[in-house]
């Protein structure tokens, strides 16, 4: 499916067509109804029948299929949150309707008019966990358990790892007394709340605490306490089938998006996506259509869930990362250029790239009009207007199935993601969306924003028209031909195989005018413009060399169209198989290249056989360069694999390559922790995880001490993290003493699988006694002269919270600088640039004016950090928000949660007086919003920092410099 232009909305946020529905029937309290139309983070009042009353809205902008977020039967309030469940992600019923938006029979009567105007719905659906109903008798929303530190076990009592059983009818009976390492329970009256019944039975959820969306408990651990559901059991594959296949047969939805698609096991969705694709045929469905949600902006991971595990796409997030860079950052023309080349990632027997779903921002990480407005503060309107403009040109031309959000076509912006990004099109009376400055209107949040003379609006149906008009924009090959060196243009062809007429596409990032000699199909061919403004030509001849000009004005776009087909080939060109080869980024796949000799438009089929089998299709390229990555986790390493190319030429012509043999890669061990060079004591957490995985790996630890020999410390076949722990106290280690950690595997085919190696210091690291910024600026600092290592002036202070030593110059003149660390007031030992000893001097060039020196004695690094390198500010969202004297919990534009700035080290900090007792998970949220923020490590959106703490005072600290974020 390539055709499909879709309207991503959310129900209680596009238009209340009836106000008896507001509260769902629970009555006027928010706490209880969860309707509270003063509040983003409540029902607002936006139902199913404002959808239908205003569907010839939103055929207006070309629309083809309506994608609903998740509509059934919501958990109206958790009031552990402080918010309602208005957007769907708190499921208790799978079979209703949440009265909140209507009812069964208002979805029926919304589906049966799209389906009469020719439109398709979709909808937003949820395998991975239900509501929060389910606690713990040792406390609710406790920190994650590891199946390492508490395997399952049977109901006889015996341990086992899911893995082993995943994917098969054969799974051991369980008893939710004695199975997890948590005690489930239900709370008096929500026994029975979950529909269907079979999902109130606590053994079919995983049972193990919060996750931290890192490594193991991505996969098993409470999304801030929604139950996790047990997807490795039969009885949980089953249940979703069932429910999903109802709603196919019952109500016709013509295809599901799939919520959280990386957060469950592969073989759940081995199993699930082909059952209801089936079934949906089996309906006459023969177009239903399923994609994931796969939050990743690398195409080797994304497109795993297309071709190992069998979905037919995935939301395709690289490309909302690669086109805000081009049409808001106005990054290089060549970086857009190189994300397209790798577009085979996708491409298997059955699927490819065109199938995936397209979008520029969403409900969860924000608006591409906020974007715009972030990533370009000093614009004006009519520039961010047309950054826009461009994004949406990019999206509509290029490959794949675009996306609208609902709100984009009204100029809607917002200050980051989540209910920052979920405005009403309806008239708001949330305060913070009053605020907002749209795009393109003088309008604000206050009245209803339906405007169809809306610029963007205009915009966005004129792509869908156009488009529409010539289907080979939508489905056609999509070739990289040029691309800038910096900002300007990259262009690309669109060409259908069977019409064979070349469309040209140039897009241009710069601010001024751009000309480029684009690559063609065809010479001296006469090119028509079809879009673009009066600033290019109407038309264009191509070369002798089949080189186009064109001009393309700032900030937009031009679509040129060929005056006739491509010339037909009289003969296929020859095809030459590259080396087979294991694939950068993704050991279980064998990338598989051919060189064609010609020009033209070309499919090439490329084919594989193991010893003794039959050739079998692996996928078709249609544009150069011609490659696929062939999946074969499903062989064991070593395997032998032959493979050819055919290649069809646009007259019906094909040649054939020689066969040419690789061979399946090993696996590879990557360790997990301990970190690198981190200070440890005690029993140290040992894990490694294995790539590709397979359940039957069993991986082996082993400890090196002071550069001594490898010893054994234990071995693990629990997947899909595989753990040990090593005391380190009973070595009896002196503070300091290097500690070396390695993962092995022997697996079929492959005898000897060695990890990366992990070095880590036993104890406290041992600072020395002074660290002096030795260097050329001594003398401006006030010593007698440069390069002094004990003078007093350049000495730095060690912080005891986070072992980092800092000096601040309060006003260093401008100029070039060259400096080490020099240790203990003498040059036997510094460190110069990377933290190398006796390394290179390194170099700054300063403008003048304050800077702060920090130097961290385990990196051995020494860098200068400026003010004007740090956020505009810095928040600890979390859920401890509420206890801040924020209105809810995970608020990164709370005041009270806002961190301060320390001019004397650069360090944010926040100081509370009394905190109570609890546990607690947060992340350090940049700019009053979630468009950036750093987690556990400081890792860019990585996983919860938890903390608990025994109550009192607490000084939760930021450093910019390593985004790393800590309490104490």
């Amino acid at each position: 499916m390539t055709d499909e232009n879709f309207y991503f909305v959310m129900a209680d946020r596009f238009s209340n067509g009836s106000s008896a529905n507001d509260d769902g029937g629970l009555g006027s309290d928010p706490m209880v109804s969860g309707f509270d139309p003063t509040k983003k983070g409540f029902y607002n009042g936006g139902d199913l029948k404002g959808l239908l009353d205003k569907i010839e809205y939103i055929q207006g902008l070309g629309t083809t299929s309506i994608w609903l977020t998740p509509s059934f039967k919501n958990k109206a309030v958790q009031p552990e949150d402080k918010s309602a469940g208005y957007h769907g992600y708190w499921v208790t019923d799978f079979t209703q309707i949440d009265p909140h938006l209507g009812t069964n029979d208002e979805l029926k009567a919304l589906i049966d008019e799209a389906h009469s105007r020719g439109m398709k719905v979709y909808f937003d659906i949820i395998t991975n966990h239900t509501a929060d109903v389910i606690g713990y008798e040792e406390g609710n929303r406790a920190a994650y358990i590891s199946k390492d530190a508490a395997p399952y076990k049977t109901a006889a009592g015996e341990e086992f790892d899911d893995r082993d059983f995943a994917g098969s009818e054969d799974f051991p009976a369980l008893d939710p007394k004695t199975s997890f390492p948590y005690k489930p329970k239900l709370e008096p009256g929500e026994e029975e709340l979950k529909v269907p019944a079979w999902l109130n039975d606590p053994a079919l959820y995983h049972n193990r605490g919060d996750t931290t969306f890192q490594g193991e408990d991505s996969f098993y651990g409470d999304f801030f306490g929604l139950d996790d559901l047990f997807t490795e059991h039969p009885k949980v594959v089953d249940g979703m089938v069932d429910v999903y296949e109802k709603w196919i047969g019952d109500f016709g939805v013509d295809g599901f998006r799939i919520d959280t698609m990386k957060h469950v096991n592969d073989e759940f969705w081995q199993e699930f996506g082909p059952k209801v694709l089936d079934y949906a045929k089996e309906q006459g469905k023969d177009e239903f259509f399923m994609f994931g949600e796969v939050f990743d902006t690398s195409k080797s991971f994304t497109s795993q869930f297309t071709t190992r595990n069998k979905m037919q796409a995935v939301l395709d997030f690289p490309f909302q990362d690669a086109a805000r860079n081009f049409a808001s950052r106005s990054q290089g023309a060549a970086q857009l250029e190189a994300f397209f080349a790798a577009d085979d990632w996708y491409t298997d027997a059955d699927s490819n790239v065109y199938q995936l779903p397209t979008f520029l921002g969403n409900h969860d990480m924000g608006r591409i009009g906020s974007f715009i407005a972030a990533d370009n503060p000093g614009a004006d309107d009519a520039e961010r207007v047309a950054r826009d403009r461009l994004a949406h040109e990019l999206m509509y031309f290029s490959r794949g199935n675009p996306v609208v959000y609902y709100g984009d076509e009204q100029g809607f912006t917002g200050p980051g993601g989540d209910q920052d990004a979920r405005q009403t099109l309806f008239a708001s009376q949330v305060p913070e969306y009053l605020d907002d400055d749209l795009l393109g209107t003088d309008a604000t949040h206050a009245t209803d924003n339906f405007d169809t003379g809306h610029p963007l609006y205009s915009k966005i149906s004129e792509l869908a028209a156009l488009t529409a008009g010539h289907p080979a924009l939508r489905d056609g090959a999509h070739q990289n031909r040029y691309a800038s060196d910096g900002p300007g243009i990259y262009a690309f062809s669109r060409t259908d195989a069977a019409d064979q007429r070349e469309y040209v596409v140039a897009v241009n990032n710069s601010r001024t005018a751009q000309t480029a000699a684009v690559p063609t199909y065809i010479a001296k061919r006469t090119y028509s413009r079809i879009y673009g403004d009066a600033g290019s030509a109407a038309e264009s001849k191509s070369a002798a060399d089949g080189k186009l000009a064109v001009t393309v004005p700032p900030l937009s776009a031009v679509v040129y169209e060929s005056s006739g087909r491509i010339p037909h080939s009289k003969a296929a060109p020859a095809v030459v198989l590259q080396e087979p080869a294991t694939a950068e980024g993704d050991n279980g796949r064998i990338r598989v290249a051919a060189d064609v000799d010609g020009s033209s438009f070309y499919e090439v089929s490329f084919e594989a056989r193991t010893a003794g089998g039959e050739w079998e299709p692996i996928g078709t390229d249609d544009t150069a360069p011609y490659q696929v990555f062939h999946e074969v986790t499903g062989l064991n390493p070593g395997t032998a694999v032959e493979y050819r190319a055919v290649v069809l030429d646009n007259g019906g012509h094909t040649s054939a390559s020689a066969a040419r043999t690789g061979s399946v890669p090993s696996p590879v061990l990557v360790m997990q922790k301990p970190a690198e060079g981190s200070s440890v004591d005690g029993k140290v957490e040992v894990s490694a995880t294995a790539s590709p995985e397979k359940p039957d790996y069993t991986v082996s630890f082993e400890r090196s001490v002071d550069g001594g020999g490898w010893a054994a410390i234990g071995s693990d076949s629990s997947s899909p993290a595989y753990t040990v722990f090593d005391d380190v106290a009973a070595l009896g280690l002196a503070d300091g003493t290097a500690v070396r950690y390695r993962a092995t595997m022997a697996a079929p085919g492959a005898a000897n699988v060695v990890s990366d190696i992990r070095t880590v210091v036993a104890g406290e690291i041992p600072q020395p006694d002074t660290v002096t910024v030795a260097g050329s600026l001594n003398s401006e600092l006030g010593c007698p002269g440069d390069w002094q290592p004990a003078c007093g002036q350049a000495s730095m202070a060690l912080d005891p919270a986070d072992k980092v030593w800092r000096l601040t110059v309060p006003d260093l003149p401008a100029g070039t600088y060259e400096f080490k660390a020099a240790i203990n007031g003498g040059w036997d030992e510094n460190y110069g640039a990377g933290g190398a000893f006796n390394g290179q001097n390194i170099v700054l060039e300063h403008p003048g004016g304050a800077v702060t020196f920090r130097y961290d004695h385990t990196t051995h690094l020494l860098s200068p950090v400026y003010a004007s390198q740090q956020p505009g500010a810095v928040a600890a969202a979390g859920s401890m928000n509420s206890e801040l004297g924020c209105t809810e919990d995970w608020m990164p534009a709370c005041d009270q949660a806002q961190l301060v700035l320390d001019p004397a080290d650069l360090v944010w900090k926040l100081s509370v007086p009394g905190l109570p007792a609890g546990t607690y998970e947060f992340k350090a949220a940049l700019d009053r919003s979630w468009a950036v923020s750093y987690g556990s490590g400081g890792s860019p959106n990585g996983a919860n920092i938890s903390l608990t703490h025994d109550g009192g005072p607490l000084t939760i600290r930021y450093d910019h410099f390593t985004h790393v974020m800590t309490a104490g």
